[in-house]
This record gives C-alpha cells, sequence and structure tokens, in this order.
C-alpha cells in the first residue's frame, strides 16, 4: 500500500473512530445524569381546585408555586371508567400507558410505568393508594412504605402495609392522618437516597377523596367563608343519566341545597389545602437535600369531581369538572410559567416519562410523549379527545366543541366550550348545529372503533330520562365517621 493510500485511510478512519467514541460518550453522560421523578398524585381533585388555575377561594400556596415554577396541562383527562370506582381504571390507565379498553384492572400482563423505571436502573418507591391488587405493586416497586391496596377509607383508619425485599410485611392501621402518613413515607425514603442514582417516587394521596373529613386545623381557613357555589350548580341534574343514585351521589339529600353544598365544598378544600401543606414538606426536603436540581416532579389527579355541578357529587359523568385533572411538570428543561391547552390523556405521562428519563417506551403503550409540547416543537398531540362511562355515557370534545351521547335513553347534549366552559346551555337541538353533531358523530364511532369500545351508540329500547329524587332516601357507608354521618344523614 502507497504512503498517500495510508493516508487517505487514516484520514477516513479517525472521524468515524471518533464520531463513534463521541457517541458513547454522549449515551454514557446521558444516562448519567437521568433525573429522579417524584410524582404526586392525587385522589378525586378538580382541575380548578387550585390556586394558580384561577380559583381565588381555594389556598393552595405549595402547589400554585409548582405551577409557577412548572408547565400546565390545562386539558388533562381521564379517559373514563367501566365501573363506578373511577380512581381504578383511571390508576390502571396512568401505569400502563394504555387506554381504558385495552388494559386490565390488575395490570396483570402489563409493564407498569414503575417496572419499566427499576429494569432500567431507578429504585422506585411506593406510598399511599395503589387500587389496582398487591401483585402489581410488587412487580413495579422496589421497596414501599405505607401502601395502601384499596379504594377508600376513613382517612384516619387507612389499612397500609410495607414493601422490603420483595415481600409485604408490616401490615397495619395507619396511625396518622393519611396525607401525612404517606408524606412521611416519602420524605424518609427521599432522607435515604444517594445522590448517584436515580429513583422514581410516587406518593398517592387519598385526599381529597371522601369521607371528606379535614383536619380542623385545615378547616380553619373555610370554616366561616365557604366557598361559592359553582356557576353550573343546580338542585338536581336535569334527566337521568343512569347514575343518579350511586354512593358518591348519595353523600347529599335531593334537592341540593345550597349551603350544604357549599359546606361540603369547604370541607374539599380544606381536605386539599391540608394536603398541599403536606406537598410542601416533600418539595422542601428535596430542596435541603440538594435534589430539586435534578428531579422532574409531576403533580396530577385521577379525575376530577361534580361537587354540586350539574346537580351531581361524584365522578360518574362526562361533564368537564368530572373527567379534567391538573397536570404540572416542574424541572431541568422545562419552561417555567407557561401552560397549554393541547388535548391530553393522563396515560400520556408515561411516554413522557420516558422521554424525560431516556427509557425507551414499551410496545403497547398508547399515550402520547408531550415534552414536544413545552419544547415549542408542536402545540397539539391529538385533534379530539374521547371520554367514557360504562354503558351510560359516550363523548368526544375538540379545541371547542363537546358532544355528549347517552345511548340507554339516545340523548345527545351539545356545547360551545369557548363560550359556555360550564356546559350550560345544550345546543343539540338548535337546527344550525346538526352537521356539526352529525360529524362529531363520526368522530366518536372511530373513536370507538380505535379503542375497541363496543358499546352501540343507539338503544332499540330506550329508558326515560325523567327521573326527581326528591326525598330519596339514603344510607352511609361504612367508611364515614360519626360526625358526617350525624351532619348529612342523620339530619333528614
Amino acid at each position: 500500500m502507497t504512503t498517500y493510500l495510508r493516508y487517505l485511510l487514516i484520514l477516513l478512519c479517525f472521524p468515524l473512530s471518533s464520531l463513534i467514541y463521541q457517541s458513547a460518550a454522549q449515551a454514557e453522560q446521558k444516562s448519567a445524569v437521568r433525573p429522579n421523578i417524584l410524582f404526586l398524585f392525587s385522589d378525586d381533585q378538580r382541575a380548578d381546585a387550585l390556586g394558580a388555575y384561577q380559583n381565588p377561594n381555594i389556598q393552595t400556596p405549595n402547589l400554585d408555586q409548582l405551577a409557577k415554577a412548572g408547565f400546565s396541562f390545562r386539558n388533562a383527562y381521564c379517559m373514563g371508567s367501566i365501573h363506578g370506582a373511577v380512581c381504578q381504571p383511571s390508576r390502571a390507565m396512568l401505569n400502563s400507558g394504555r387506554s381504558l379498553y385495552h388494559v386490565p384492572m390488575d395490570l396483570k400482563g402489563v409493564t407498569t410505568m414503575p417496572q419499566l423505571l427499576k429494569q432500567s436502573g431507578y429504585t422506585t418507591f411506593g406510598t399511599g393508594k395503589w387500587h389496582n391488587h398487591r401483585d402489581s405493586f410488587q412487580k413495579s416497586f422496589t421497596s414501599g412504605t405505607a401502601a395502601f391496596m384499596g379504594g377508600m377509607s376513613n382517612h384516619l383508619k387507612v389499612p397500609v402495609v410495607d414493601l422490603k425485599h420483595g415481600k409485604f410485611e408490616n401490615q397495619r392501621m395507619g396511625e396518622k392522618f393519611s396525607s401525612e402518613l404517606f408524606v412521611d413515607a416519602a420524605v424518609n425514603f427521599l432522607k435515604t437516597q444517594p445522590a448517584d442514582k436515580p429513583f422514581y417516587a410516587y406518593v398517592a394521596f387519598t385526599a381529597p377523596h371522601d369521607p371528606r373529613m379535614p383536619p380542623p386545623s385545615a378547616m380553619k381557613v373555610y370554616e366561616k367563608n365557604h366557598p361559592p357555589l359553582p356557576k353550573n350548580f343546580m338542585p338536581q341534574h336535569p334527566f337521568n343519566n343512569g347514575w343518579m343514585t350511586g354512593r358518591d351521589e348519595a353523600l347529599a339529600g335531593w334537592p341540593r341545597q345550597p349551603e350544604v353544598v357549599r359546606e361540603q365544598l369547604a370541607e374539599y378544600y380544606a381536605m386539599i389545602t391540608h394536603m398541599d401543606s403536606q406537598v410542601g414538606r416533600i418539595l422542601g426536603t428535596l430542596k435541603s437535600r440538594g435534589l430539586d436540581n435534578n428531579t422532574i416532579v409531576i403533580f396530577s389527579s385521577d379525575h376530577g369531581l361534580a361537587i354540586g355541578s350539574h346537580g351531581l357529587l361524584g365522578k360518574q359523568n362526562l361533564y368537564e369538572h368530572s373527567m379534567k385533572s391538573p397536570l404540572i411538570f416542574k424541572g431541568p428543561g422545562i419552561p417555567q410559567n407557561e401552560s397549554s391547552n393541547a388535548l391530553v390523556y393522563l396515560y400520556d405521562i408515561f411516554p413522557t416519562v420516558c422521554d424525560l428519563t431516556h427509557t425507551s417506551v414499551p410496545a403497547g403503550v398508547e399515550g402520547i410523549d408531550l415534552a414536544p409540547i413545552w419544547r415549542g416543537k408542536q402545540d397539539r398531540v391529538r385533534d379530539s379527545l374521547f371520554t367514557t362511562y360504562e354503558d351510560l355515557m359516550r363523548a368526544v370534545r375538540d379545541d371547542r366543541w363537546k358532544l355528549i351521547r347517552y345511548p340507554q335513553i339516545n340523548k345527545t347534549q351539545l356545547f360551545d366550550l369557548k363560550n359556555d366552559p360550564a356546559e350550560l346551555k345544550d345546543l343539540s337541538k338548535h337546527p344550525d348545529q346538526q352537521a356539526r353533531i352529525q360529524n362529531m358523530l363520526m368522530t366518536l364511532k372511530q373513536w370507538q372503533q380505535k379503542t375497541d369500545d363496543k358499546q352501540p351508540l343507539t338503544s332499540e329500547h330506550p329508558k326515560s330520562e325523567k327521573i326527581d329524587l326528591t326525598g330519596r332516601k339514603r344510607k352511609p357507608d361504612k367508611h364515614q365517621p360519626d360526625w358526617i354521618v350525624k351532619k348529612y344523614f342523620d339530619s333528614e
């Protein structure tokens, strides 16, 4: 080989070897700086139940600061539920990245978000409400403290268990208010974490889920100044949506009395205010340990709640107040005090966390990475969004319009969310909107096909939509403390 050819070969090979070396070094550096993930997840918290979200009637200073220091998605939704305990499928979707009809409630055979991170080198820790069976918690977390496997309980009597070395132990009844119990566990975990190993900490509150029994210290803020009624308050829902007398709906009598709703709303807000103070403890621990600069904090809730809106109390409906949740991302590389109106699902969080942690998205995940939105690469991830509840309700919305279909009574509602965000004016009978309704029904059917929802949208033998629940007798469930039973049940 001539000297010239040897020289040419060196020139050709050197850039290639250099690139290979640089690529490997960059990959190693990328892996070394993977951020911690702290996921704070509340229970039954409406999207508007935050001071930072233009609600002057609730005190949430720590969550407000989180929103100001991070990026908010103002149209984040739970897709819906196959049964009354909406919390369970919402958490199944969140932790699987899959849509409602594609995920088992026990997460069997599914790679969960914490399980994936554990496999990729993260220490994973869980505390609080899981609600998707013990086996899936066991495979998902390296350890857990004060984990609650059920759906609801008295907040002063939460049955919890610990996970250590892959086995459950120390089954007991919690001795503190639920939010304090779970935050104690999270703080203790954060205090023991080495700075050189990334962690995923999942803190799932049971607040503000009922029983709405806030500690007296939190209730003081609202005792003499109850929040105003929701703009869309009604004494009764105007028609039978198929879920009018379930457990959640029986927490107050019919017709709804304005002062009773305001009282329960005050208790609901106080639960959130107390939870917010506990969130402050976690964030303070992050900062004191020097972990805040390399930790992504995510805050959300499994869905919303009516609390008097549309004459309802629960989450078993498809109005905005019940299917929307707050959603905030805060941390390195994420813009501060910015927001998006993109239509997103809670199960989009899974692939977004994969992006943030440089982890490959597993097969079966249907959610869409949201990070390109705050990076300015796109302004949306979907043009429409589909929600569903049992065989009773189906809904679809776009940037402005929302259609709800009730198959059992052959009823349709249409709302202009731009001009009527409280969903008070049904435009389904307006002659100018009939073409829009047909187009949206077509979109709804496309969503059904995409998500394997088999529910017909029309009934051959529709039920009556007429209903009057005035004076209907109610019974409290076993979790309600005596003072709530006396206040809201025995007084009737």
